[in-house]
């Protein structure tokens, strides 16, 4: 991830360079510093790490997003405008280096009211090496694939292949694939591919599949589309087994060392180990009823008195509320404070800028799920 390390500094620099860059100060007895940095419709915060001998400079994780390009930028500007003494930086651009195909990296945002002009429509979630998208997307052009992956270097891989290869049926999304299911219209995609998700033993509320995932995944498949997965673990086979057959209505097979014609190099050294491989494939049997969700995620009409931020969790029994650090500015009337909230298996992680002229969520909106307007509505 791109960051700076630069020789210590005044932070009262930081907003008398740009008036893009406002400075906010940890609260409660919290350390560190955020610095909100706002561009047209870009806004992203950069977190200060303060060490005797130097101070780390690197993007807030709930902002930072998946497109390291921007990011690099957003650094070295920071840089020049508070003319930092820079010991240590990784945000130099190699003009060799192929271009990133951002223009395919989507929001979330993206896929309110999805609409496209293919005649088919794939996902593949945890895509990792991406070898079995490309293939998908280079013998299928006239299907959309929607890849979605959490990994950030996974990502910027894809993009990077998308740009060599000249891909134009794939959109990449950093995001998790539960939320996607739950936006996506009834009754639009033609298959659902997941390949050798994270078994999670230890934790298996983590988990890709569940009763809640399947169900959103039938609902979004077309009439006859399949849900596909395929899994080296045994103890993962059987809770998908039991999953799959906890269901009202359901018809599902099962193969085991079955071969597909692209492979990851995973799956090749498992094979070379003789590991069991299983393939669980779930068909949709009928068409279902579109969802249609009036949400509203809008802060705008609250006012800076008005805000009151609980010092402990709000637990219902079907989402949580839960609040972070929270940062103030001096200079500027207002405050950021970090929050998770919604779904216990399916949190949003955002950060609510509150100031005398908006109030607003950052990276972005919460996701239209009933959970987070639940969450929201506290």
């Amino acid at each position: 991830m791109p960051h700076l390390k630069v020789k210590p500094f005044s932070l009262s620099k930081i907003e008398k360079s740009s008036s893009r860059f406002t400075l906010f100060n940890a609260m409660d007895g919290h350390k560190g510093n955020v610095v909100l940095y706002e561009k047209s419709t870009d806004a992203r915060f950069l977190d200060i790490v303060q060490k005797e001998a130097e101070y780390l400079i690197k993007p807030n994780s709930i902002t930072r997003g998946a497109d390291a390009q921007t990011l690099k930028k957003i650094l070295e500007e920071f840089a020049q405008m508070c003319e930092l003494d820079v010991i240590h930086s990784n945000t130099q651009s190699n003009l060799n280096k192929p271009k990133l195909a951002s223009e395919y990296l989507k929001s979330i945002e993206d896929f309110y009211d999805f609409k496209t002009e293919f005649e088919k429509v794939k996902v593949e979630v945890g895509f990792g090496s991406a070898r079995h998208l490309l293939y998908r997307a280079a013998q299928e052009p006239e299907t959309l694939f929607i890849g979605i992956e959490i990994h950030t270097p996974s990502i910027n891989q894809l993009l990077k292949q998308i740009a060599l290869q000249g891909v134009k049926n794939i959109l990449v999304l950093n995001y998790d694939a539960r939320l996607l299911l739950e936006m996506l219209p009834s009754n639009v995609l033609e298959t659902i591919y997941v390949h050798f998700p994270v078994p999670w033993d230890k934790k298996p509320h983590r988990r890709v599949i569940s009763t809640a995932f399947v169900t959103q995944a039938l609902r979004a498949l077309k009439k006859g589309g399949k849900l596909e997965l395929r899994t080296d673990s045994d103890n993962y086979y059987v809770y998908a087994l039991e999953v799959f057959s906890s269901l009202l209505k359901a018809e599902f097979t099962v193969s085991k060392n079955s071969y597909i014609e692209v492979i990851s190099k995973y799956e090749e050294r498992w094979r070379r180990m003789e590991k069991d491989i299983y393939t669980l494939s779930l068909y949709s049997l009928e068409e279902s009823k579109e969802e249609r969700m009036e949400l509203n995620f809008d802060l705008d009409k609250i006012s800076l008195e008005d805000i009151k931020v609980p010092r402990e969790s709000i637990v219902k029994s079907d989402f949580f509320v839960h609040f972070g650090k929270r940062f103030k500015s001096d200079s500027k009337k207002g405050f950021v404070v970090e929050c998770s909230f919604g779904s216990f298996t399916m949190p949003e992680k955002k950060i609510i800028v509150a100031n005398e002229e908006k109030c607003y969520y950052l990276p972005s909106k919460p996701v239209k799920t009933r959970v987070n307007q639940k969450a929201h509505n506290l």
